[in-house]
């Protein structure tokens, strides 16, 4: 099969897929899988030469960003049981001040979940914003909004999410992070801003039954202040930091060294050092140092066992879009595509966010819908006409913003969300799933006009 039909039957397989995970509840990593095998078949590929295109489809993740990700989210695993992410909260609130606790929640939930799955960021963020709303007396339902839209905007957007880190090693710019999170910070500017505007807009026109601020300042003061001490051992702000801002600075340094062409042995240990895996490395073991300052140690078994039990799945569901990606590469379906490259060029960084926004609001899940739409975007980047490192790395973010369109019911952090911050599903759709879209379409607009300067 070849041409046209074949690019029909590519189309038919992936709704097909989307039935599977959506509407028959199959899990992700059998759909996807599945869907590889038979479009390998249908596609022509040697039927004895199928078991290795999927095989090394899918040992790729494991050699390429498997560690990668265990590393990020065993970071983020640590800052959040030793207390260090209530650190960081509390350091954001010191500096953007009380009286604009809006904006001090979602710089918040953005810092926070970096390293911290947007899921998790929530839960460990909620008891602030409850605590924020009663001291300060602003509007729950804002709060619940501008920490929903900062965590989700770092959690599709900046590396170590696994997401992210999955993105850019499919589209071939696995060690090269630090450009990824560059421009995600810079694009993170302007959905942060919509999504701050959107839940103030909204807030007046929704209501909860905790919207209102019924105690006295000392009682609401006096709550504070032991949600504060709920963990007296708790490190400082720098320490706390560390485990993220290591690693960027070590692959500044890698990155750097590289730009400068330098050579010699400092700059093979800059490039050494800075490369994605070993830079995560040196953050894991800064973040077991909060472990030792906060006297821990003895649950670093408990929580790399449960970080592994977190992870697996989104490996196994990476390494299975890494399949299809490569049944695509391997199939006649990309000559038929390079044949049709002008149509695709037209549609640029437009293709990836359409593909992504499908997957997600089809399926529910941001980090599935990122592995997956980066799998079948990669053998197509030339066709897009995104073939330098910086439009790669543009083409992550399209991906992302994609992956935020739209959060609802098939969600679960739609549900985090709704259930924490005391909003009716009606509620939800109303403001979460509606803050979502503003901040998917915000997004793709800033990246397709920053895609213009670089």
């Amino acid at each position: 099969m070849t041409g046209l039909s074949l690019m029909i039957a590519f189309l038919i397989a992936i709704v097909a897929m989307l039935l599977m995970i959506a509407k028959w509840k199959t899990h992700p990593f059998l759909s996807i899988m599945l869907t590889a095998l038979i479009l390998a078949i249908i596609a022509g590929i040697p039927i004895t030469q199928v078991p290795k295109v999927i095989g090394e489809g899918f040992s790729a993740t494991f050699t390429s960003i498997g560690l990668v990700i265990i590393f990020g989210a065993l970071i983020g695993s640590i800052i959040e049981r030793t207390g260090a992410a209530l650190t960081l909260a509390d350091t954001v609130i010191r500096i953007i001040g009380r009286h604009r606790p809006a904006l001090a929640i979602e710089l918040m939930g953005w810092v926070v979940s970096i390293p911290v799955f947007c899921d998790s960021g929530f839960v460990i963020l909620n008891p602030i914003r409850e605590a924020l709303a009663k001291r300060t007396g602003a509007s729950a339902v804002m709060l619940t909004v501008c920490l929903s839209c900062g965590l989700y905007v770092s959690h599709v957007f900046i590396p170590p999410t696994p997401g992210p880190i999955a993105a850019a090693e499919a589209l071939g710019i696995g060690e090269n992070l630090l450009l990824v999170i560059a421009l995600g910070a810079v694009v993170s500017i302007f959905p942060l801003t919509a999504g701050y505007f959107y839940a103030r807009y909204i807030s007046s026109r929704v209501t909860t039954g905790n919207n209102e601020n019924t105690e006295a300042p000392d009682q609401t003061a006096e709550a504070y202040t032991r949600l504060r001490d709920t963990q007296p051992d708790r490190p400082g702000a720098i320490a706390s930091l560390a485990p993220i801002i290591i690693p960027i600075v070590l692959m500044s340094l890698s990155s750097i060294a590289s730009m400068l062409h330098l050579q010699g042995m400092p700059a093979d240990i800059c490039v050494f050092i800075g490369h994605p895996l070993m830079a995560l490395a040196v953050g894991v073991l800064a973040a077991i140092c909060l472990l030792i300052r906060t006297r821990k140690t003895g649950e670093l078994f408990t929580i790399t066992d449960n970080t592994l039990r977190t992870v697996g799945p989104i490996l196994f569901i990476t390494a299975a879009g890494s399949v299809l990606g490569r049944v695509i590469a391997a199939s006649d379906l990309m000559q038929y595509i390079t044949q049709k490259a002008p149509l695709l060029n037209n549609l640029g960084l437009l293709f990836p966010f359409l593909v992504a926004a499908v997957f997600k609001t089809a399926q529910g899940s941001s980090t599935v819908a990122i592995t997956t739409t980066a799998s079948l975007i990669a053998p197509l980047l030339p066709s897009l006409g995104l073939t330098t490192p910086s439009q790669a790395a543009l083409a992550v973010l399209a991906i992302g913003a994609g992956a935020t369109t739209v959060s609802h019911a098939n969600d679960s952090y739609f549900w985090v969300v709704t259930r924490l911050g005391n909003l009716s599903v009606e509620q939800g759709y109303k403001t979460h799933t509606t803050c979502t879209l503003i901040i998917g379409v915000t997004s793709i607009i800033a990246i397709i006009i920053i895609s213009q300067f670089v």
